[in-house]
């Protein structure tokens, strides 16, 4: 699960497994496997390098 600060400017947290695409077009725009829509503050690249910092503290068991 990765935090997240939608256009609205509130935090949310979203399954990073559940995503199929990232676009930005200019605004950052994440599509899950179910078809659902969230546009986000942040980049495409910040998105990935949130969801590369969450996996590696799963797989190094230091997740809190």
């Amino acid at each position: 699960m990765i935090k997240l600060r939608g256009m609205n400017g509130k935090d949310f947290v979203l399954n990073d497994s559940q995503i199929e695409k990232i676009e930005e077009v200019p605004e950052t725009v994440i599509t899950l496997v179910n078809g659902n829509k969230y546009i986000v503050e942040e980049t495409v690249d910040e998105v990935i390098d949130k969801v590369i910092m969450f996996k590696k503290q799963i797989f190094k068991g230091t997740f809190k």
